[in-house]
């Protein structure tokens, strides 16, 4: 992943509803969910998500496909798999262990 790609995608997460909208399209996977469901479920006016779903589309962090008259929208888990992945690349050294999120560190404990 090339700096600007990493800038634009952190930026398109730097605001409040497309983060929502994105962790939102986390937690239902693979099978995603049509701009209507994302909006009823996160309080916010059509015409106010499409503007943010436009913005994760841009930048791949998000995926939408044609289903009849609807468009259903889904994370792009590849894309956010690479974005961790360059933000954590020169992490930690050799210490791989140090890097793990907090949830797996409590776990081990």
């Amino acid at each position: 992943m090339e700096i600007i790609t990493a800038v634009a995608s952190l930026g398109a997460l730097a605001q409040n509803t497309r983060l929502a909208a994105y962790r939102l399209l986390v937690q239902t996977g693979e099978e995603g969910l049509c701009a209507g469901d994302i909006g009823t479920r996160l309080d916010i006016p059509a015409a106010t998500l499409s503007f943010h779903l436009k913005e994760l589309l841009r930048t791949g962090l998000v995926t939408s496909r044609q289903d009849g008259r609807r468009i259903i929208y889904r994370a792009n888990f590849s894309v956010m798999h690479d974005l961790i992945d360059y933000l954590s690349e020169n992490c930690c050294g050799t210490d791989v262990s140090a890097c793990a999120p907090a949830t797996a560190k409590k776990k081990r404990s």
